[in-house]
């Protein structure tokens, strides 16, 4: 590699910048305090890319909202055939030419866009902080204002990606969101116990673990550690790990919960128990036990109290109602998937986000970056 010398020191060059070799002597005599500066600098740097980033994203998706309104209102009142649009589209296109995304699908997307949101102050407010793929998921895999609402809501607040939204809407995240059996109700204040409840979901998809139905519960404890991103992911929000196999001692003898986990936002502990079998009622009781140890041992004087899910294969309803019903813990009992099943519901004729992907792939170079 080519460079030129600077007192007798080789250079390398480094896209278009020169930077000599510094011996050590030499790195020893930057000022006081240059490092920390420089490593300010950087992260001032890092977050004015960001913003520029999202108010470009913003900018676009108010444009391609006020594009597809103005599609709609003329083919209303107008009477407008759909044939404008692939006369708009040229026309945009010769307009401007260096300017990507405006494909006669991209133009019937943004009018699809703008029929299922008519309020202009939501767009702006808060479906312009999510970037056109995302639009795109939300329009093709939903069919209702309410899940799309919540979807988005979900999106902006976890900062999913378009791949992880894609998924979350494919395992019926919305349906499952606050379905586990607890006696949460009983056992913690009014806000928290809310809180908790939308904490736990029922069931819980671990498919991404690739074992089949009969899996055992050390075996399944263990691909959950080895795969323990995306259980947090499935766990959602707030979730994070402490350890498996965590020791606590009572008595003189020794007890290990499969899974303990703390939970940011709801400031506890959560302590997790498998079940490879159907649930039976005395499996409520030992984690009854195991969080009696947790809040005595390991609870901080500031924590809230700790939680306890059971994740069993199978479980009756009325069973772990009865369970529950006079436990002194918060517990929720809630079933696991090993397996994927989508439900029928969810399959639909509309393009695949990959095939969008493909025909809009411009459309990454007006946002700046490729979908995530």
């Amino acid at each position: 590699m080519n460079g030129f010398r600077v007192d007798g020191m080789p250079s390398l060059e480094v896209g278009s910048i020169r930077v000599a070799h510094m011996s050590k002597h030499d790195s020893n005599t930057v000022p006081t305090g240059y490092v920390e500066w420089l490593a300010e600098l950087k992260q001032r740097i890092h977050a004015a890319q960001q913003r520029a980033t999202l108010a470009v994203n913003r900018e676009l998706v108010l444009l391609y909202w006020q594009i597809g309104q103005g599609i709609l209102e003329r083919q209303a009142s107008l009477g407008w055939g759909s044939k404008v649009v692939d006369t708009l589209a040229r026309d945009l296109r010769n307009a401007f030419p260096d300017m990507k995304g405006f494909s006669p699908r991209n133009l019937k997307y943004m009018r699809a866009f703008a029929q299922a949101w008519p309020d202009p102050e939501f767009v702006q407010a808060v479906l312009a902080q999510l970037p056109w793929y995302h639009q795109l998921a939300l329009l093709d895999k939903l069919q209702t204002a309410e899940e799309r609402r919540w979807y988005a809501a979900q999106a902006i607040e976890q900062g999913w990606s378009r791949n992880v939204l894609v998924m979350q809407i494919e395992t019926g995240l919305h349906r499952r969101t606050g379905q586990a059996i607890t006696n949460f109700n009983q056992k913690l204040p009014g806000p928290q116990s809310d809180l908790a409840r939308e904490s736990l979901k029922d069931p819980y998809r671990l498919d991404f673990l690739g074992l089949g139905k009969e899996a055992q519960e050390r075996a399944i404890e263990d691909a959950l550690v080895q795969h323990v991103t995306q259980f947090l992911m499935e766990l959602g929000a707030g979730f994070a790990f402490v350890g498996r196999q965590v020791h606590v001692e009572v008595g003189d003898k020794d007890f290990y919960i499969d899974l303990l986990f703390y939970h940011l936002k709801l400031r506890c502990y959560v302590a997790v128990e498998l079940k490879a079998g159907e649930f039976q009622p005395e499996h409520a009781g030992k984690l009854n036990f195991y969080l009696s140890a947790v809040d005595t041992q390991l609870k901080h004087q500031s924590d809230n109290p700790s939680l306890g899910l059971l994740l069993c294969k199978s479980r009756n309803k009325v069973v772990a109602e009865y369970a529950l019903r006079d436990m002194s813990k918060p517990i929720g009992v809630a079933e696991y998937q090993l397996v994927q099943a989508l439900p029928e519901e969810l399959q639909t004729d509309l393009p695949r986000i990959e095939d969008i992907e493909r025909e809009l792939r411009d459309t990454d170079d007006a946002l700046g970056e490729p979908p995530a």
